[in-house]
Order: structure tokens, then C-alpha cells, then sequence
């Protein structure tokens, strides 16, 4: 694997961990595709670190578990004329 893949791998890793970000926030941060961040999140990090790759698993497991929660509350929001909540820049 080359050098800067291992370095982004690791970087995204720490962001999703020190946010607790989604795949989707995660690849927005690093402007990559959300394929690549899971494919190094499922794969490649778990070469180079299986402890941290455990850890984004777990937190990559709960938002998929709460994404539909977060989907009807925006769209209850969106109904109500309320604004979207502002969100978190990286």
C-alpha cells in the first residue's frame, strides 16, 4: 500500500473517531468519495491498525443503526417549516 493511502487511512480514521462522524461526513472532510472511505475503513485499516478498526466498526455500526432516526427527524423538520440544525464544519 502506498505511503499516502496509509496516511489518509489513518487521518480518516481519527477523525471518524475523534467526531464520531459518518462515512458521509468523513469523505466530505477529505474530499473523497464515500466508496473510498469505506472501503479504507472496512479494509485497509484493519491491515495497518485492527484496534482502531475496531473502534470506527463500533462507530460506523451506531449511525447506520440511527440513520433512519436522524432521516425522519429531518424530514418532521423539513414539514414543519422548521430550519435545518446548522452543522459541524471539519
Amino acid at each position: 500500500m502506498y505511503a499516502y493511502i496509509e496516511e489518509r487511512v489513518l487521518a480518516v480514521a481519527d477523525y471518524i473517531i475523534d467526531h464520531q462522524a459518518t462515512v458521509r461526513a468523513a469523505a466530505k472532510a477529505f474530499k473523497v468519495s464515500k466508496s473510498t472511505v469505506h472501503k479504507d475503513m472496512k479494509d485497509r485499516l484493519q491491515e495497518l491498525d485492527p484496534e482502531r478498526a475496531r473502534i470506527v466498526d463500533e462507530i460506523l455500526q451506531l449511525n447506520k443503526a440511527e440513520r433512519h432516526i436522524r432521516g425522519g427527524m429531518a424530514t418532521y423538520r423539513k414539514y414543519k417549516g422548521e430550519p435545518e440544525p446548522a452543522k459541524e464544519q471539519a
